[in-house]
């Protein structure tokens, strides 16, 4: 900027300042007052302020801005600046006292104290003493004005003016407190929720099918030992391997398992495309399709979700639940491993190892309203995985006048490719079915299917029928089926939300031996009633469950059921409750006995140990403890983590201890666990796990702790976009050290020398927002051109984006009301060329506004919603603001808002604004 630019700044900041009374609030701080002497002193130099002198600078250090800006003055023995602005901006203790002409305090600690003496003309730095020259100070009308040079050897930092951008920069070698301060503020902002955008209306970033695509690989590789009575010694060396890739233009993934000699057992290969936006297959228009290892779909009445070697096409959306009261969950689960399933923070169902390696949770409850569930896989040597979903229930399910098909025929319970056989299921066999679903309005669907099944090797055919309707609050479903050899079923089903009640309710009634997937052989009714609600009990909230299911047979035979839950999470740990009654009624004999239970499960941090334990009881038949656990994490360092495991289990009569610690590596994370109990067995196990794929940035491969396979990756490239045409060019500079975003979170990588960073772990067919994040660039004159570039990730793929930086100005101005007033603390938005708020601010007291770090371009000026509805004047305000090379600061001067009413008449299109720019 030029000199006379700075001039009229400080000219106005000075005004507003006395205006304002600074001289004032600078006296009546606790910690600093200031004095300013008209008069010459043994120390004042001949140089006077002046206006033409006067400077204001922006205080920075690094990428950090500090204050509300520094005055100064351009002396004729270099730049000085007011000291109470560069305390205040500081933050330092140090007194300026009016009277005694002396400055007395410490400067980033305590031992760093310094004494300044005007009368004797004296500086005391901690020990050191020395005296003050005649440049040293200046009295002006603000107070002390401090050569800059001597600033610095006070402050032990340096301080460098630059007048041609009217910065004041800080350099020092440590980080200082403010640094600190400012850089834990950073950390903290980066955590809550960012801007939230249409994702549809952003650039976005498609990665062509190929015909082939080296996969990514993850491996879990196992070795053990163990001691025991009865089963004497043993090894134990077990892997699984899952690869994802691509193959004729479509999506592969392949899962190898092993026994635990290491023979392969399972291998699973799958190959599908999947597109939420619904574009496959022409006229079809399916969002997903799959040859090879495939689940089902569910339905209420007869099909449960099955997995089995087969194809399945549909048009449903990616994350929509097969039922709108119950979703289900399948995964793989290793030998040795557990698996816990959370909705919205309370444990509802427990999965341990089964013999075809996978966990199901079926037919889940929804609540009306967001569902979040967390699947949590417990290892055997300490591994803890985490899967999380959302699934929301209310009005919209299915759109109006929309249709949704699936079809779809498996062999239930057998893989594409066996090595051995599986334990047969209830489901195995051929089966198939072909739904359709259908919006009438925005609160009436329906639905109609056909299934052939196979059940215990017997053949059975349907057809279902289903009318969904919003009522009020909640959600009811009718649904009637019939065996076309046996029998017909009827259900009824409600979701809906009372106060602040969740409540779930459904009702099923069968006749002439009908048999489904979801009603058993031989039952002919089943009733239920579950109820959700959080108490309060003084600052705490009680999240409370209780369901209850009773269900008939012809042959006499009933049962009820009933489950209490309940969680409290106080301020270090949370526990969750539930207890569970079982009564049967039988007409042929005496009734059995109830089946009581409890369980405990409790989740806290006690210091820097995360504990975890669990504790069964059996109340009836007999009372006795079932087995008691517990399991402590603490962290071991930046990338390790120790574990140690106590339990008791009362059937075996064995107590057992155990102690692990896990490694994480760039490459690659290692397990060390053992284990002893009381019965004089030992075991002792590692475990590595590694992924494996294609490195984006050469071609090559890398190795990463990151599940490579599972998840999607982005390449992301951040350069200097000189000529501002969106397209890098050989020419242009790659941009180092930049930190980017996925959606709401931040990449751990910066960029590196070439400007590129990998972004690992994107959830799957998930669009997500790749951007930059401003507050790492060091430049407030360089910005992003872009919000970001939107991706849809696929497994074991990296998708390519190019985030340019370009120039960037500021936009300001003084807002009124039409006819003179100023207009205070107005909000202020720019609007780009695509519609889209770019920048964001407020008016001050007098109407001045300010938009800092603004890309070059063209912009339209538009005031807030809610300051629109405050003060009554039309958001438009006819205003074009354009910054580049010879605008880098666009000055629009006094900006006039009209009312409401003025704005009414006229009900045209705004005259000023650019092409592009929509009117709000």
């Amino acid at each position: 900027m030029m000199k006379n630019h700075l001039s009229i700044i400080g000219q106005r900041f000075k005004s507003l300042a006395m205006a304002a009374g600074i001289s004032t609030i600078l006296a009546a701080s606790p910690l600093m007052g200031q004095g300013a002497h008209a008069q010459s002193s043994n120390n004042q130099a001949a140089w006077t302020a002046n206006d033409d002198d006067a400077l204001l600078f922006d205080l920075r250090s690094g990428k950090y801005r500090l204050g509300d800006g520094i005055r100064g003055y351009q002396t004729d023995k270099g730049v000085c600046v007011d000291f109470g602005d560069v305390i205040m901006a500081l933050d330092v203790p140090i007194r300026l006292d009016k009277k005694s002409r002396r400055a007395t305090g410490w400067v980033f600690a305590e031992r760093e104290t310094l004494i300044v003496e005007r009368d004797s003309a004296t500086v005391q730095k901690g020990n050191g003493r020395s005296n003050l020259s005649k440049t040293d100070i200046y009295d002006t009308p603000e107070g002390w004005c401090v050569n800059v040079e001597s600033l610095s050897g006070w402050l032990d930092l340096a301080l460098a003016p630059d007048l041609s951008n009217a910065l004041l920069i800080i350099k020092s070698d440590r980080k200082l407190p403010f640094q600190l301060a400012l850089e834990r503020k950073e950390r903290a902002a980066k955590i809550r929720p960012r801007r939230s955008f249409d994702l549809s209306s952003l650039p976005q970033s498609t990665e062509p099918y190929k015909f082939w695509r080296t996969p990514s690989v993850d491996a879990v590789v196992s070795a053990g030992g163990l001691r025991d009575k009865r089963s004497g010694q043993q090894m134990d060396v077990r892997y699984e391997l899952f690869a994802s890739g691509e193959i004729g233009k479509a999506s592969f993934d392949a899962r190898l398992s092993s026994d635990d000699k290491g023979v392969p057992e399972s291998l699973r290969v799958r190959a599908y495309r999947t597109d939420p936006k619904g574009g496959l297959l022409g006229p079809l228009k399916a969002t997903h399709f799959a040859l090879g290892d495939v689940s089902t779909f569910s339905t209420p009445l007869v099909s449960q979700s099955t997995a089995g070697r087969g194809a399945v096409i549909t048009n449903r959306p990616v994350d929509r639940p097969d039922n709108f009261d119950r979703t289900s969950f399948r995964g793989e689960l290793p030998e040795g491993w557990d698996a816990e399933l959370y909705r919205n923070g309370q444990l509802l169902a427990f999965a341990e190892t089964r013999s075809d390696g996978r966990y199901e949770f079926i037919d889940v409850p929804l609540l009306y309203g967001q569902n979040r569930f967390e699947v949590v896989l417990y290892g055997p040597q300490g591994q803890i995985r985490r899967e999380t979903k959302s699934v929301p229930v209310g009005l919209d399910s299915i759109p109006p006048r929309k249709t949704y098909y699936w079809a779809g025929g498996q062999e239930a319970g057998k893989d594409l490719i066996n090595f051995n056989s599986f334990l047969p299921i209830e489901q195995a066999g051929w089966r198939g079915g072909f739904g359709l679903e259908r919006g009438l309005n925005a609160k009436t669907s329906v639905a109609a299917s056909l299934f052939s099944l196979q059940i215990d090797g017997e053949r059975h055919n349907y057809v279902e029928g289903s009318v969904r309707r919003a009522v009020g609050p909640a959600l009811v479903e009718l649904t009637a089926s019939s065996d076309l050899q046996k029998g017909t079923a009827f259900r009824g089903q409600l979701l809906g939300e009372l106060g602040k009640t969740f409540i779930t309710a459904e009702t099923i009634w069968a006749q002439g031996n009908f048999r489904s997937d979801h009603v058993e052989q031989n039952v002919n009714g089943r009733h239920s009633l579950s109820l959700d609600h959080n108490f309060k009990f003084g600052g705490k909230i009680v999240p409370f469950h209780i369901d209850a299911q009773y269900e008939t047979r012809n042959d006499g035979r009933s049962s009820l059921d009933i489950t209490g839950r309940a969680s409290l999470n106080l301020r270090r740990f949370s526990l969750t409750g539930e207890l569970s009654w079982e009564q049967r009624y039988s007409d042929l004999g005496p009734n059995p006995p109830d089946i009581a239970e409890a369980r405990l499960l409790t989740n806290g941090r006690f210091g820097g140990i995360r504990l975890r334990g669990e504790a069964v009881y059996r109340i009836a038949p007999e009372k006795r403890f079932e087995r008691v656990n517990f399991t402590g994490e603490w962290r071991a360092g930046d990338r390790a983590d120790w574990r140690a495991e106590l339990g008791y289990d009362v059937g075996l009569d064995r107590g057992r201890a155990g102690i692990g610690i896990i490694r994480r590596f760039d490459k690659f994370s290692l397990t060390a666990s053992a284990e002893a109990a009381t019965d004089g067995s030992v075991a002792a196990g590692l475990n590595l796990a590694f992924s494996l794929g294609p490195d984006p940035r050469n071609g090559k491969f890398r190795f990463s702790n990151n599940k490579l396979a599972n998840n999607g990756q982005a390449l992301a490239i951040v350069y200097r976009d000189k000529n501002r045409d969106g397209k890098r060019q050989a020419e242009e500079e790659l941009v180092e050290n930049v930190e980017l975003t996925a959606g709401k979170s931040v990449a751990l990588t910066p960029t590196d020398a070439d400007g590129q960073s990998i972004i690992d772990n994107l959830e799957p067919f998930r669009p997500v927002l790749i951007g930059i994040d401003t507050s790492s660039l060091p430049d407030p004159y360089v910005q992003p051109a872009l919000p970001g570039i939107v991706v849809t990730p696929r497994p074991g793929i990296a998708t390519t984006v190019e985030l340019p930086l370009v120039s960037a100005g500021e936009v300001e101005g003084t807002l009124v009301r039409k006819g003179g007033s100023a207009l205070a603390g107005v909000g202020l938005e720019l609007i780009d060329v695509t519609g889209q708020v770019t920048h964001k601010t407020q008016s001050e007291f007098d109407g001045f506004f300010l938009f800092e770090g603004v890309p070059y371009g063209a912009y339209q000026l538009r005031i807030q919603k809610l300051s629109v509805q405050a003060i009554g004047v039309s958001p438009v305000t006819n205003i074009r603001a354009v910054v580049d090379d010879d605008n880098q600061i666009a000055r629009l001067g006094v900006v006039a808002a009209a009312s409401d009413s003025i704005m009414a008449e006229r009900r045209d299109v705004p005259t000023g604004v650019p092409a592009g720019l929509p009117a709000p």
